[in-house]
């Protein structure tokens, strides 16, 4: 075998999986099979997002996590920016949120820079090799799979908020729906300049100038000193142990990482609670759920920024763990309060023949509606996600440059020092659910991953446990029984995550598995 590969989109994973025939390594296959996303999954991710990547090099055993999420905008920028646009969008069961687009919802993209440092520190092929797929399949088109026509119905108010996103989304008038043919010749175009240019050509040349000025015609602010001083960050990932393993993840100012870790540690205190499936697994996965949200209350997005929170949060794991051993199940949940969060990201996974493993997450947020005219980029709106934005929480005098925060947790579990799995979602703030779950359902209860990530998912949201649809109705009515209050979900949904995993077993074969709430794909080279 030369290696495995999952992705949220057949065509993503097919990318990652020709360049590891071709003799590539894991990051090869990971940067190939991401840049095939911008076009297969343009709802969710492109050249106007930002990410992480996370490496495990088999040649030493270290990990090592790089930062290419967005930053704060407006260097030089002296007026005031244009109000945010509000758009309300619906999922299923009359569950709505407002996304907040338009330009001034733009932060600097950090995509094209993160995928460049990327190569340049560990890749095996020519730049130009791994754009050639999704160059060819831009300027051709692919057809809509139910997932992604899905994601262009909620998302359609944004994605044709202009007369350019009419030309590329609704070429007819109308939204494309599955079975229509995507085509997108523009950022077909931008592939081939970055391919010849590499990333000098957005964040140093005419193409990153372009795009800032429609940005601020669009009330937006940002500015070409914004992208050449952007940087990618290479940090010390978080890493925990749980059992007999080891959790490696996205460290502060990213929260998600610290917040799974915390969750495997009550876990490894109190065990699954039962059967998959059952009341009483349910019932701790909500419970384990709440204190995670009770932990991302008070100070914690600032000391995010101020250093140390994971060792202090995990020194308070065994007075969780008391606290939900000794809490009384009958009388359900309190509420503990989150937002919905954005459906815009990503995710892929990659293990080769060598050992070598790269998860990386990327997200568009929910996409600002603002699409460069002539290059196809569709920009972020995470200035527009006030958990994330500092600015949005009233904090005026955030620094222009710093980082946001996200929940992205791009993960891997370690067994010694060998990638039992490798390990990611999209989903906003269900993804940390998402990945906890999985990793339980591989670890704990011996599931093979692509059973682990078809398993039925657990939600809490506020006082409501959103069980999704596959859970036998018995167990939840003996749940309701305890005061739990439910929202049953009548099937499964992207709403609860885009999982994408790829498993290392002890014989030393592989297994990869997408996620099929998002037509996801693994494959086994």
């Amino acid at each position: 075998m030369r290696g495995a590969v999952a992705a949220g989109h057949t065509l993503t994973a097919e990318a990652g999986a020709e360049v590891l025939r071709e003799g590539g390594n894991a990051v090869d296959a990971c940067i190939a099979a991401a840049f095939m996303s911008w076009v297969t999954e343009s709802t969710l991710t492109s050249p106007g997002g930002g990410g992480f990547l996370l490496v495990r090099a088999a040649s030493t055993g270290k990990v090592r996590l790089h930062d290419f999420f967005v930053a704060i905008p407006g260097h030089g920028v002296e007026r005031p920016v244009r109000e945010m646009d509000l758009v309300d969008v619906e999922f299923d069961r009359g569950t709505s949120q407002i996304f907040r687009v338009g330009g001034a919802s733009c932060a600097v993209p950090g995509a094209i820079a993160g995928l460049e440092a990327a190569h340049r520190a560990y890749a095996r092929l020519p730049w130009r090799r791994l754009l050639e797929p999704a160059i060819a399949v831009a300027r051709d088109g692919h057809e809509l799979v139910p997932a992604q026509a899905y994601l262009h119905g909620i998302l359609d108010l944004i994605l044709r908020r202009t007369e350019i996103g009419h030309e590329i989304f609704g070429p007819g008038g109308v939204p494309l729906v599955a079975g229509d043919r995507l085509v997108m010749p523009d950022l077909a175009a931008t592939l081939e300049q970055l391919a010849e240019s590499g990333a000098e050509a957005f964040y140093a040349g005419e193409l990153g100038r372009r795009v800032c000025e429609h940005v601020r015609e669009e009330g937006g602010s940002l500015t070409e000193e914004d992208l050449a001083a952007y940087r990618v960050i290479t940090r010390k990932p978080i890493r925990t142990s749980f059992g007999a393993r080891a959790f490696v993840s996205n460290p502060p100012p990213s929260s998600g990482g610290t917040l799974i870790a915390y969750a495997l540690l009550l876990f490894s205190r109190l065990g699954p609670g039962g059967p998959p499936g059952s009341a009483e697994a349910i019932a701790r996965l909500a419970e384990v759920m709440r204190e995670q949200t009770l932990a991302r209350g008070g100070s914690f997005v600032g000391d995010l920024y101020r250093g140390g929170l994971p060792k202090r949060l995990f020194a308070g794991a065994d007075e969780a763990a008391e606290r939900i051993a000794a809490r009384d199940l009958e009388s359900g949940l309190a509420s503990t309060e989150e937002s919905v969060g954005a459906p815009g990201t990503t995710h892929i996974s990659v293990v080769d023949a060598a050992g070598n493993a790269a998860s990386l997450t990327a997200s568009n947020g929910s996409g600002s509606g603002v699409i460069v005219p002539g290059t196809g980029i569709h920009l972020n709106n995470m200035l527009g996600e006030y958990d994330l934005n500092p600015i949005g929480r009233g904090n005026q005098r955030a620094a222009v440059g710093r980082r946001l925060t996200s929940m992205m947790a791009p993960s891997i579990v370690l067994e010694g020092e060998r990638p039992r799995l490798v390990v990611g979602s999209a989903g906003s703030i269900r993804l940390r659910g998402a990945i906890l779950q999985l990793v339980l359902n591989v670890t704990a209860h011996g599931m093979e991953v692509g059973a682990a990530i078809g398993q039925p998912r657990v939600h809490l949201e506020g006082r409501q446990v959103h069980c999704e649809g596959g859970f036998d109705p018995a167990e939840l009515d003996r749940l309701e029984q305890r005061g739990y209050e439910l929202v049953r979900w009548r099937r499964r949904n992207l709403y609860f995550g885009g999982a994408a995993a790829v498993e290392l077993r002890e014989d030393g074969t592989l297994d990869a598995a997408g996620d099929p709430r998002r037509d996801g794909h693994g494959i086994v080279v």
